[in-house]
């Protein structure tokens, strides 16, 4: 079975939104996205089998080589570029789409396996596991293509396997926590990071939400994720910072009030601690990005 190599996108019902394009597609079609940083709610894995061209995530270009993956997760700022050889496929979903019911499995989503993505400028795929991520692949296209019954949790059980395939290319690099209550702490946290960075600065004020104290959630966040809570709600927020800095001409004080800072010294000292370099610097050397 062969996926549609035109610039023809298939996705399946509202219910399901859920997509597979090839690379040469993503050429072919007028995308208002083509050439311009972009961000989007879902989560987009870019599979290169071979050719070249560039990825930017987050104000960092990575080129792009034969049988690579890259993983582009919620919010990210990132802008594609690939040469007329490239081939692979570009996969996008929900993140609800991995609500499988599976603790461990939500844990090394959630916690392990996107802070690695976003870590790493990409993996490169043995060529036996890029055999089975295509055979995946297929049987995602597949589902996603046809109306049979239970199509939805099909598509989201194939989803997982796929994601759990990605997992083992990081084998040895993060462990994951077989205590549920754990599992569902460190879910909770990182959601809520997403949800309360602009308005949360503090380690109590999660903790207090989460109804633990500031060490324990400190304590079960760095012993699963690498990292303490502190430091994952800092980066957050230079991270919102750093991209509204790159793709606007808003200043320092109107950025800083959108994140919650009243204080804009407060807000310029923090940027400089957390990402060291200071803002003015870095808007600077970035905002060329988006020309």
């Amino acid at each position: 079975m062969q996926l549609p190599t035109t610039a023809q996108s298939i996705r399946k019902e509202k219910e399901i939104p859920f997509e597979i394009q090839t690379l040469q597609a993503f050429q072919d079609q007028n995308s208002i996205h083509r050439g311009i940083p972009h961000r989007h709610q879902h989560i987009e894995i870019l599979w290169v089998k071979k050719g070249g061209g560039y990825l930017d995530i987050d104000l960092k270009r990575y080129r792009l080589g034969n049988n690579m993956l890259y993983c582009i997760v919620p919010s990210q700022l990132h802008q594609l570029e690939t040469d007329e050889t490239a081939e692979g496929y570009i996969v996008s979903f929900p993140e609800w789409a991995l609500n499988t019911g599976n603790d461990e499995f939500e844990l090394l989503y959630r916690s392990g396996l996107l802070h690695l993505f976003m870590q790493t400028p990409g993996i490169h795929m043995q060529q036996e596991m890029a055999d089975e991520l295509e055979d995946i692949i297929k049987k995602l296209y597949r589902e996603t293509y046809n109306g049979y019954l239970l199509r939805t949790e099909i598509i989201k059980r194939y989803t997982s396997i796929f994601l759990i395939y990605l997992a083992r290319q990081f084998e040895g690099s993060f462990r994951v926590s077989a205590q549920s209550s754990n599992v569902r702490l460190v879910r909770n946290f990182i959601s809520l990071v997403e949800k309360k960075f602009m308005c949360w600065k503090l380690v109590k004020d999660y903790a207090c939400e989460l109804s633990v104290t500031p060490n324990y959630l400190n304590e079960i966040v760095k012993k699963i994720s690498g990292y303490p809570a502190g430091h994952h709600i800092r980066q957050r927020v230079v991270l919102e910072a750093r991209r509204q800095a790159a793709c606007s001409d808003v200043s320092m004080k109107e950025i800083a009030y959108h994140l919650g800072f009243e204080d804009i010294a407060h807000f310029s000292k923090f940027f400089k601690s957390v990402y060291g370099k200071n803002f003015t610097d870095f808007k600077k050397e970035s905002f060329f990005y988006v020309s």
